[in-house]
């Protein structure tokens, strides 16, 4: 990501809560073949050991990505992409009238752990019921264990402890007080650019920098 410190995000439980909040991922490996990318849904291992400040993902890949991939042989890039959107300088003083967009986006790089078969299947249960939770009649792997598990079969569970992450929240912190309430007014308003979450994210910085 561009070099812009006064963006940084480093407290490790705002980057737990982006993964948490935006579990759609993009999975980065530099392989003897050249760069490869693909996107699965990655979710925070609750189960795992970790310290404090350890950020520890469990996701899976559809065979025959993990040889594409060659995950376990090297570290991986996982991108985590949180609300974003335009912010128009119609939003800004009349004097400023460049555009810019803002986002909150992390990079996690950590090597892969190869998960056992009776893991992996744990995992995707996990998974299953994590998206499923908020749904008025929840649907469960334990439908049909036997015909989830031969579908599994052509799944390869990972597990990732991150060894770094580099992690941006670029939202507005470097504009007046006015014109940042401006920009939220205006994501929050019936426009094109419209974009709640975005606001909401913009709210959120401005109480952190308060507190």
């Amino acid at each position: 990501m561009r070099h812009t410190p006064h963006f940084l995000m480093t407290d490790v439980d705002e980057v737990r809560r982006l993964i948490g909040a935006n579990p759609w991922a993009t999975i980065v490996s530099h392989t003897g073949a050249g760069l490869v990318a693909s996107h699965y849904p990655v979710l925070l291992d609750t189960s795992a050991d970790a310290g404090p400040d350890e950020i520890v993902l469990v996701s899976h890949v559809g065979r025959p990505d993990e040889v594409a991939h060659e995950l376990g042989q090297h570290e991986v890039l996982v991108v985590f992409q949180g609300p974003h959107g335009y912010v128009s300088p119609a939003w800004y003083p009349p004097a400023q009238f460049v555009p810019t967009w803002n986002h909150v986006t992390a990079h996690c790089w950590g090597t892969p752990e190869i998960l056992s078969d009776e893991e992996n299947f744990r995992v995707l249960g996990e998974l299953v019921d994590h998206f499923e939770r908020p749904m008025p009649e929840p649907v469960s792997l334990d439908v049909d264990e036997a015909t989830a598990r031969r579908i599994a079969l052509g799944t390869v569970g990972i597990r990732i402890r991150v060894s770094r992450f580099d992690a941006r929240a670029k939202l507005s912190q470097n504009k007046a007080p006015e014109v940042v309430e401006r920009i939220i007014a205006g994501l929050r308003a019936d426009g094109p650019y419209a974009s709640a979450a975005l606001a909401d994210e913009m709210v959120r910085a401005r109480g952190r920098e308060a507190s």
